[in-house]
């Protein structure tokens, strides 16, 4: 579906079932984590979508931090010359990339810029200044920017002209480490994706087709949404020697002999917001793991008078200060609103657990807690309420990831031959298992098959049941294929 420029405002959700793109789109703008702009394909991401982005931030500069990695900032546009050392890179990036060709009342430049689609290239050739020897290595790059790949078929977060990312790139001294890196990158991917967006993945490799120009090998988490495709969500490449040849990239080793570098790149963008929503929204809207919700408990006050709203102010008061210090990011609504509304809204966005508190809840010194993710309601007492709150979203994000895990197991089927899988495409969606023997030519007649099925990843010590589905011929691998975003 591709979207363009709409500033009419939002009345209702689309039912999910009645059609999914649509319902996306709505969840996204009602919500107010992003929205359209004047310029195709450019989003603007609203402070409630923003502040995801930002937990998704910390969570994974924490981790590579915690590695050794720093941050850097690259420059934004990269030289032509530069950008078209890497002849299969190039050619795997033509089609998208944005060149910058005048500037001002300067008129016509030199030399075109392109605006960076990704920055091996520019990285790589700084990076000779500051790799000399191996006592230099490894170098532990990231960058937290914005990229531009000029889309013609856009959508919020999944596929945008410009969009949010981190890059990580890093220089080793023999593939062993380099390899080594790329795993263990993956594996802080698996880490966000399943324990803090409570997304289910699969990891593994990309196949020869599929995998990132340039590179020797990519490695891929690979997420199954509600509509029944999946989502790449980060990708983790190993580039052996190829960019540091291309960009010169070389240490004088422990003999004194000059060496090329071993290299990786990895990232993960903004679009794991728009799998957060497809992999845990409802017909209600937002359903949000409690590590990245921005509010994850919010308090609607009932009342109808003076009198009612002073006495629930002062009871909201004895035990807030205790929720706040139990690390709970927690919202009290006193919005003119009435409740009703409130409690559509803050269902819309998604919040874990909200906190329903009248003069009933006063007398009784309880609260009311609404279930998100259930809907179920139930009360608890106001002692250690920090404590029970805590609880309940500890079970509340393990039951999301739950969830989805049986969503995923109930929608991924195994089958023995391209008939079988062109029949379950041609009714359903999810992921199909199946044996393969490692030839392009196999995956490509899948793909013809079905109208666009793609491989999704492999695990390479998952050994192939049975003869490839295609030729054949004994299966090395049992791949997963999906329709895909």
């Amino acid at each position: 579906m591709t979207e363009t420029y709409d500033d009419s405002f939002v009345k209702e959700l689309t039912r999910m079932s009645d059609d999914f793109d649509r319902w996306y789109t709505d969840v996204v703008r009602k919500a107010e984590l992003a929205d359209y702009t004047p310029v195709r394909g450019c989003m603007v991401i609203r402070p409630y979508g923003y502040a995801l982005w930002e937990g998704i931030q910390r969570a994974f500069d924490d981790m590579i931090k915690s590695s050794g990695h720093e941050n850097w900032y690259f420059p934004l546009l990269i030289p032509e010359e530069l950008f078209m050392k890497e002849a299969e890179h190039v050619e795997g990036f033509t089609p998208e990339v944005a060149w910058v060709t005048e500037a001002g009342s300067h008129g016509k430049l030199d030399q075109r810029l392109a605006i960076r689609p990704t920055s091996e290239t520019i990285i790589g050739t700084l990076m000779r200044r500051y790799v000399q020897s191996h006592r230099d290595l490894p170098k532990l790059t990231n960058q937290w920017c914005n990229v531009v790949r000029w889309e013609l078929r856009t959508r919020l977060f999944l596929r945008t002209a410009e969009f949010l990312w981190q890059e990580g790139h890093t220089f080793h001294a023999n593939a062993a480490e380099a390899i080594e890196e790329v795993d263990r990158i993956l594996e802080y991917y698996r880490v966000l994706a399943e324990d803090w967006c409570a997304m289910p993945v699969f990891a593994g490799w990309k196949t020869a087709t599929e995998k990132f120009p340039g590179a020797v090998h990519t490695k891929s988490i690979e997420a199954l949404m509600r509509d029944g495709l999946t989502l790449q969500a980060a990708t983790s490449h190993y580039f052996g020697q190829n960019f540091s040849r291309a960009y010169d990239v070389s240490f004088a080793n422990r003999e004194n002999v000059r060496e090329f570098c071993y290299t990786t790149s990895w990232g993960a963008t903004t679009r794991l917001i728009g799998g957060l929503v497809m992999a845990h929204g409802d017909d209600f809207g937002l359903i949000l793991p409690p590590k990245l919700a921005p509010v994850q408990v919010v308090v609607v006050p009932i009342y109808r008078t003076d009198e009612a709203h002073r006495e629930v102010a002062d009871f909201i008061a004895g035990w807030e200060p205790e929720v706040r210090a139990a690390g709970i990011r927690l919202k009290v609504d006193w919005s003119d609103e009435r409740p009703g509304a409130k409690y559509n809204q803050w269902e819309l966005k998604g919040v874990p657990l909200r906190l329903e508190v009248g003069s009933r809840e006063v007398a009784a010194g309880e609260v009311r807690v609404v279930d998100r993710l259930t809907r179920e309601k139930r009360q608890l007492g106001v002692n250690a309420l920090g404590e029970q709150l805590s609880a309940e979203l500890s079970a509340f994000q393990a039951a999301l990831y739950q969830r989805a895990l049986e969503f995923r197991q109930a929608n991924t089927a195994v089958v023995k031959s391209l008939a079988e899988l062109v029949e379950h495409f041609r009714t359903r969606a999810g992921y199909v298992s199946a044996p393969w023997c490692g030839e392009a030519d196999c995956e490509a007649k899948v793909r013809e098959a079905t109208g666009g099925v793609k491989s999704s990843n492999y695990d390479p010590d998952r050994k192939a049941e049975g003869e490839c589905l295609v030729c054949g011929r004994p299966g090395r691998y049992q791949i997963n294929f999906a329709r895909s975003y």
